[in-house]
């Protein structure tokens, strides 16, 4: 096709602007695409050539649904783009700052790579949990990555980074020791009986529960790109504590240059009466931590997570921020720093989880330090930029 055939679709006006005093960097801009009669292959950010974005279809239809991008904020800053779609094929050249993959555990070590998987509720456990290469779907950032066991627990596990760049390809959580001399991070967190960083559970006779009784479960890597990576954990007919069966889709998000997540529960249907949890784990060796009622809690501490290298410990700080409607209580018990969670009236939860590692050169280096950055990262997430746009 032509140049002179390519069709300008839509055009969108968008104002962003951060009502805090302090810089944001980063800020994830996301759109929603009016629905077109011809099919939207691209965007341009006029005045911004080169400036990375990326066309998103979240709810498999194949068209896309969603446009994103990151803007950096001066204290009180309003920045304004105009954006046009159009049928151009995009070239999707920018720089990958986000990763996401689900591999196969093949017996010719291959290990393929493929878009989703199910099982059905009656699926062993163990079979399902060694079938997948790595035990899970993996979600990477600059500086850290997460896996979600494909199982009952469906923990989430903690890889830090030595320096910030994208190597879980090559890794996949299985570091070597040639590649530990060589700069590579690694697995930091033994979970155990925890609901290590940030795993969602059940809330049944006051401790948290695994996900046990379902029709089905899947994985998918919902998206994958250089502004940002999703995967989602699907449970059907969850028999939920208290006997209600719900549909569940627990989504992760990671945006580039941020070293926290975004997970959003969505339950269907939800149950006014039902309480959910998460929280963060206490570290094994030298733990320090607190639970505060406003939903942020946090963990500094080391452990020793691979049993195969004794000699090798970590130390490493973790956190998460739950914020009203979704807060119900904090406590904690003998291995974790919990918040308990109740859905909205549509049946949505969200939460933000985040980590630091000593192995992270760009990580904070002591406990104070760690709290100190947890509490002015609450802050920012309590006060989100304001995004308008309008139809040119």
């Amino acid at each position: 096709m032509s140049a002179s055939l390519y069709t300008l679709l839509l055009s969108l006006s968008v104002s962003v602007t951060n009502p805090s005093v302090d810089p944001k960097e980063n800020v994830p801009v996301t759109l929603q695409i009016p629905a077109s009669k011809s099919e939207i292959n691209s965007a341009t950010i006029s005045g911004h050539p080169g400036m990375a974005y990326q066309l998103d279809d979240l709810n498999l239809d194949g068209r896309p649904d969603e446009m994103v991008f990151l803007v950096d904020l001066k204290g009180k800053e309003t920045k304004h783009f105009t954006i046009n779609f159009s049928s151009k094929e995009g070239t999707n050249s920018f720089t990958p700052g986000t990763y996401a993959h689900l591999k196969l555990n093949d017996k010719g070590g291959k290990h393929p790579e493929i878009k989703a998987i199910s099982y059905p509720g009656s699926a062993d456990n163990r079979q399902m949990y060694s079938s997948i290469y790595g035990h899970g779907a993996v979600l990477e950032g600059l500086y850290n990555a997460i896996r979600v066991y494909m199982d009952n627990r469906q923990s989430v596990d903690l890889y830090a980074k030595n320096t910030p760049r994208l190597e879980l390809a090559e890794t996949n959580f299985y570091t070597t020791r040639d590649q530990l001399s060589n700069g590579y991070g690694r697995d930091i967190l033994w979970a155990g009986t925890s609901v290590a960083l940030g795993s969602f559970r059940g809330w049944d006779n006051n401790r948290p529960v695994t996900i046990d009784s379902v029709t089905s479960r899947t994985q998918r890597v919902l998206t994958t790109g250089p502004v940002r990576s999703i995967i989602e954990v699907i449970d059907e007919g969850w028999v939920a504590p208290g006997g209600n069966r719900t549909d569940m889709t627990q989504r992760y998000t990671m945006y580039a240059g941020h070293r926290d997540y975004i997970v959003d529960i969505h339950l269907s249907p939800a149950s006014k009466n039902s309480t959910y949890c998460t929280g963060v784990q206490k570290l094994l060796i030298d733990n320090n931590g607190f639970v505060s009622t406003d939903g942020l809690a946090g963990s500094w501490g080391s452990n020793i997570p691979d049993k195969n290298l004794p000699e090798m410990s970590d130390t490493l700080g973790l956190g998460i921020f739950v914020g009203a409607p979704y807060l119900a209580q904090t406590l904690e018990d003998d291995v974790n720093y919990l918040t308990l969670l109740k859905a909205d009236s549509s049946g949505n939860i969200r939460y933000h989880f985040t980590a630091a590692a000593l192995r992270d050169e760009t990580s904070p280096r002591t406990a104070d330090d760690w709290f100190a950055y947890l509490r002015n990262w609450k802050k920012s997430l309590e006060n989100p930029v304001k995004i308008t746009v309008k139809k040119k």
